[in-house]
């Protein structure tokens, strides 16, 4: 998958937001990161891999691929913050379980927030695309629900979301 198109697409989304909330000149990295970790716990309970305690099954595909690129907007945001606009990914080891996977994203997100390097920013990239790997998306999945989601986006801060 070509990276840098959705990179580019969501420049012009996060200036786009900005300037509708006229914040160009406020730092948002760290709501960035509370945010993209508010989107990971939604994405776990819709696949519900921890509920050990429940019966019911996980939301439908749709719905976890809306809520994964949710996760991937705002990791290209916080990319864009510190300066990259290109992935190419290293997918990890993917044995581990889904609540396994999703402490490590949790734990990678939170080292980025303390570091703000490019190691600890392509450890966050690596890990999440590993999970959706697990999730069973593709990289035309991905693709294809990030730019539904970047139209939805849209609409909303035009109605004033």
């Amino acid at each position: 998958m070509n990276w840098q198109t959705l990179f580019e697409m969501q420049k012009d989304l996060d200036s786009y937001i900005l300037a509708q909330h006229d914040l160009k000149n406020e730092n948002v990295f760290d709501k960035k990161v509370l945010a993209l970790l508010v989107e990971v716990g939604e994405l776990a309970n819709e696949t519900r891999c921890f509920k050990y305690w429940s019966l019911k099954p996980a939301s439908g595909k749709e719905v976890i691929a809306e809520e994964y690129v949710d996760g991937i907007h705002f990791i290209l945001s916080l990319g864009l913050e510190l300066g990259i606009n290109e992935y190419a990914p290293k997918v990890k080891e993917n044995e581990q379980d889904l609540t396994t996977l999703f402490h490590h994203v949790f734990q990678s997100i939170t080292t980025l927030k303390g570091e703000q390097t490019l190691a600890a920013y392509y450890n966050v990239f690596d890990t999440y695309v590993t999970l959706g790997q697990k999730l069973g998306f593709s990289s035309e999945d991905i693709k294809n629900a990030y730019v539904d989601k970047n139209k939805v986006n849209y609409e909303r801060q035009n109605q004033g979301y």
